[in-house]
């Protein structure tokens, strides 16, 4: 079964598992926490949110050290880190799974790789979504702000999010904007036929950058997960790029389904992404094609998720019915055990 925390009162931990706060950028995220201040919460933050050395916060065990503090803490109902970075993979194995109670932990980019080892591990939802460094605008784009009323749902209940209407293109931080985001280019939900699509099951993901690299690992252990917590319901999966290539998504949606991670999934999400550099003229729509060849379910690219905001909560472990039509998307999260 899988478990939904309850956000019963509003006190914000906020933890470094992978990059902090380089200190020429403090103020910039004191002012993210003072917004979540304004909105009515206890904000809390760690050591490790304040320094960056060599590509991390900290040094693995006391990155790890201080999650595993935070998420027993018994006033702390929501962990939010900074932002992603690049070497939270080094952490996990000092991760403290057992015997965890239910909390919610959002964010997205390398904390995605924390969410899915955390969902996988102990059958616990997370929340992959906004980073908390996108909240310190002074009004916050109709996409992103779900994420609180994401959060606040209670198990048994249902929650529902539709594509956004406008996406940002590119950071233009000389011109800063009272949502943070600049959202100005059409956003459409698209798919390999361009047909209606609806696919149902139980969500998983996250960025594919780093979530491959638990392929093979007992933190990233998809049939048993399947069997001790969703009991071989279909999976959903959804993906975002931040980095790659064409050829290294392809080669690493073929590691997957070599593993066996695409065993009984009902169809795949992929989220907006500037990288998807094409190589020899093999492009990401060829890459989703042959995998929607291959597979026989289908794909839907350029969702809500990822580097490109705004980006759509999903929930990991939750039961969604996805629907695209004509562009548009809707997912229904039902917070089923």
């Amino acid at each position: 079964m899988i478990q939904y925390p309850a956000l019963r009162h509003r006190t914000l931990g906020v933890t470094a598992p992978s990059s902090g706060v380089p200190k020429v950028l403090h103020e910039m995220f004191r002012l993210a926490c003072q917004r979540m201040e304004e909105r009515g919460f206890r904000v809390v933050c760690g050591d490790t949110v304040w320094t960056q050395y060599k590509a991390k916060s900290a040094d693995a065990k006391q990155r790890a050290d201080e999650f595993n503090r935070m998420i027993r803490d018994q006033e702390t109902t929501i962990i939010i880190p900074p932002w992603g970075g690049e070497l939270l993979i080094e952490m996990l194995e000092y991760v403290d799974f057992k015997g965890l109670q239910p909390k919610w932990v959002l964010g997205y980019s390398d904390t995605s790789l924390l969410l899915l080892a955390l969902t996988l591990q102990t059958g616990i939802a997370t929340a992959h979504g906004t980073n908390l460094v996108d909240l310190r605008g002074e009004l916050v784009d109709e996409t992103t702000a779900m994420w609180e009323q994401v959060v606040t749902t209670t198990t048994g209940a249902s929650i529902v999010q539709h594509s956004s209407k406008r996406y940002q293109k590119e950071w233009n931080h000389e011109n800063p904007s009272p949502c943070v985001f600049h959202l100005t280019e059409q956003t459409e939900w698209k798919t390999i036929t361009g047909d209606d699509v609806h696919i149902e099951g139980r969500l998983l993901g996250g960025c594919i950058d780093v979530i491959r690299h638990i392929i093979g690992t007992p933190f990233g252990d998809i049939a048993k997960f399947q069997k001790e917590h969703i009991h071989d319901e279909p999976i959903v999966w959804y993906f975002e790029n931040c980095e790659l290539t064409t050829t290294d998504v392809r080669r690493t949606l073929v590691q997957m389904k070599l593993a066996g991670w695409f065993e009984n999934c009902s169809g795949i999400l992929f989220g907006r992404s500037a990288a998807n550099k094409e190589v020899g003229g093999y492009t990401i729509e060829d890459v989703y094609r042959d995998l929607q060849d291959e597979l026989q379910i289908p794909i839907v690219y350029d969702v809500d998720c990822g580097h490109v905001p705004p980006q759509i909560t999903f929930v990991n472990g939750a039961y969604a019915e996805v629907q695209v039509s004509k562009g548009k998307g809707t997912v229904i999260q039902h917070f089923k055990a």
